[in-house]
């Protein structure tokens, strides 16, 4: 039976999140499947992937063939990475324990890489917010100095006005 590794589509209209499976080439897109070794969500930045790296490893040296989606998840998870280095073990290349020590130093790399992008989307996340923040306090000073001079004008314009004493005029007593 040929088998291949592939993403089985759930989630909602808009909003797909991935099942990776083990199924029979024949078998539909979402049908009948062997076997389920983890999931794919692309809908995170960087996009989140859930894998049994034991069961996707086994398969892949058994012979399962993956879609091209696939490869690049069990690539980026380190599935293929591990099959080069056990390849290398049998050869006699080099140990058990120096494949496992290269794998890991491997995976705390991509971990730190992982960590940066994070970083850097909260980092412009803060920023954005801040900017915004900024913005909105220059428009609310702007709209309060506007509210200002029209109560200035308003009760300029209600103040009673102050006349200046109106000189009478005294007239000289007529002379007699």
């Amino acid at each position: 039976m040929a088998t291949k590794i592939r993403l089985q589509r759930g989630g909602r209209k808009g909003y797909a999140v991935y099942r990776i499976v083990i199924a029979d080439v024949r078998a539909p897109r979402d049908g009948k499947f062997t076997e389920k070794i983890g999931t794919y969500n692309p809908n995170t930045n960087p996009a989140t992937v859930d894998l049994n790296f034991d069961r996707a490893l086994y398969w892949v040296e058994t012979g399962a063939q993956p879609t091209d989606t696939v490869r690049n998840i069990l690539k980026g998870e380190g599935v293929y990475l591990m099959k080069h280095l056990r390849g290398g073990v049998k050869k006699g290349a080099f140990d058990e324990a120096a494949a496992q020590k290269k794998f890991d130093a491997w995976k705390a790399d991509k971990q730190k890489g992982l960590d940066a992008v994070r970083d850097a989307e909260a980092k412009a996340k803060k920023d954005a917010a801040a900017k915004e923040l900024e913005a909105e306090k220059k428009v609310n000073e702007e709209i309060a100095k506007k509210v200002a001079d029209k109560k200035a004008a308003a009760a300029a314009a209600e103040a009673p006005v102050e006349e200046a004493p109106a000189e009478e005029a005294t007239e000289a007593p007529a002379a007699e």
